[in-house]
């Protein structure tokens, strides 16, 4: 009878073990599908995407679509922890019953809680040992191993291990002391910048000259009917740094000398039809740029010869301007060596000298009629000049650099750095038989005769617009009578030109 109870005995061990690993095991991935996508369309990225569920999750596994990443269903350890305890209740039940029948079935029960507690440590064990495992997955599978435990009172997993683990805050003290390293070397060095910077302000004086120049370099929109463009600071160009406007239309940045009406450099036209001609004239000459019934403008040119040259370089020094009965004189001063700061502008107004404080905005007007305006558009050398219903003038002083006179072979010497004028002119109402260098090419019927092919093309007509001085209208293609002649309206003004081949061509559109 010995051996009968042993065998029974031993069954009945086996018996248990086998219900126990049983209840611990959870179901698993394999009784559920191994694989979860993100359903929710707005994450366009994840949406749709299979995932394979991760080993450690008991049941199911869902796709958090914010992070694209697999987790483990909270449905899942739910259901785990209550598969686990019913089997656990189930397993002690039928342990109990049949323990009643025998004193051998005591021993029995031992036996199968040293393996109960075995099972949960290992499970405890590999959980914890598990790569990558974040402490949420480590909390749901203590949950769910405690309630297989406490029929048992199973003193092993009240060992809490992994506690300590996260309790050892080690490298959290060692970012607290390198701060307190880098507090202590910048205080030391912190009080030595100061001592450097205390001379720097001492000098003063190259502060304005600097805000000068960054001055130069920007340009704004002041027509407010552009409400989109109105105000708005821009960046000339590199081909004008110093020389631009802003065209309120396309509100974009565009050198003075690209427009319609441009007179600048060796003197470089943009005629109202919008081709790009130069006209050289003659150092200490003048000549005629526009002649009508009652305006006449001459220009007054200054040069340098090269001897490998058969002409002179030129550039317009000043210019005279008649209309009715009124004289207007707008000129650079002979400049040596030149400093943007000082104002090398020439004003006069029917013999009487203009004054013009040194300031943006500044303005003079005129008490005759039609009224003269001129207004400063920087501190100096930069200024529009308006006459009520004729025309609009921007004017700037510019020298002649070393870097362009090296290109260039000018030959500037220290006593003369060629200080001359760089003009836009817009007409508001011009006759149809305007002439002169410039005025012809706003004629309806022109047709310019320039080699546009040419990387320069020039206009004659020296001695066709040769004028005895500033303020004659003595030149053979003269048409001024003091506005005796009634004039008409032209819009050819109002195109928008723009050069990307540095002045050898522009493209003009009304």
């Amino acid at each position: 009878m010995g051996v009968p109870k042993i065998l029974y005995g031993g069954c009945i061990v086996l018996l248990l073990s086998c219900i126990l690993v049983e209840a611990a095991t959870p179901p698993g991935i394999a009784k559920n599908p191994a694989r979860a996508s993100c359903k929710k369309k707005e994450y366009k990225m994840c949406y749709n995407l299979e995932h394979v569920c991760p080993k450690f999750c008991p049941d199911s596994c869902e796709v958090e679509c914010a992070s694209c990443k697999p987790i483990c269903s909270s449905t899942s350890s739910s259901k785990d922890g209550n598969a686990s305890s019913s089997a656990a209740s189930s397993a002690a039940s039928s342990a109990a019953s049949s323990s009643a029948g025998s004193t051998a079935s005591s021993a029995a029960a031992a036996a199968a809680a040293a393996a109960a507690a075995a099972s949960s440590s290992s499970s405890s064990s590999s959980s914890s040992s598990s790569p990558g495992g974040a402490p949420s997955h480590s909390h749901n599978s203590s949950s769910s191993s405690t309630p297989s435990k406490d029929p048992y009172n199973s003193p092993p997993p009240s060992t809490p291990s992994p506690t300590p683990k996260p309790s050892t805050p080690s490298p959290t003290p060692k970012p607290l002391t390198p701060p307190s390293k880098t507090p202590s070397s910048p205080t030391p060095s912190s009080p030595t910048p100061p001592t450097t910077t205390t001379p720097t302000p001492s000098k003063p004086s190259p502060t304005p000259k600097s805000s000068g120049v960054a001055a130069q370099t920007r340009a704004r929109c002041r027509n407010k009917n552009y409400g989109q463009c109105y105000n708005q600071e821009h960046v000339c160009p590199a081909s004008c740094p110093t020389s631009c406007q802003v065209d309120c239309v396309t509100c974009k940045p565009v050198c003075n000398c690209d427009y319609p009406g441009a007179v600048c450099q060796d003197p470089r036209f943009i005629g109202g039809d919008g081709i790009t001609f130069y006209f050289h004239g003659k150092k200490d000459k003048d000549f005629c740029l526009v002649t009508d019934p009652n305006l006449h403008i001459n220009a007054h040119f200054i040069g340098k010869r090269n001897a490998n040259m058969g002409r002179d370089f030129t550039w317009v020094e000043s210019i005279g301007i008649m209309f009715d009965s009124h004289r207007l004189f707008l000129g650079a001063k002979k400049t040596s060596t030149w400093d943007d700061a000082n104002d090398r502008l020439a004003l006069d107004f029917n013999g009487e000298l203009i004054s013009l404080d040194e300031t943006v905005g500044s303005q003079w007007t005129s008490n005759s009629a039609p009224q003269v305006t001129i207004t400063r558009t920087r501190d100096t050398n930069s200024i529009i000049v308006e006459v009520q219903g004729k025309l609009k003038i921007v004017a700037k002083v510019v020298p002649i650099t070393l870097e362009d006179s090296r290109v260039h072979n000018y030959g500037v010497t220290s006593d003369d750095c060629l200080a001359h004028l760089d003009l836009g002119f817009k007409f508001y109402s011009l006759s149809g038989g305007v002439d002169g260098v410039l005025g012809k090419t706003y004629r309806n019927d022109y047709v310019s005769r320039v080699n546009v092919g040419a990387s320069m093309p020039v206009m004659g007509g020296e001695r066709e617009y040769a004028t005895s001085s500033i303020f004659s209208t003595d030149c053979l293609a003269s048409r001024f009578n003091a506005g005796q002649e009634e004039t008409t309206t032209t819009d050819l003004a109002t195109m928008n030109c723009a050069s990307g081949m540095n002045g050898r061509g522009v493209v003009c559109k009304r």
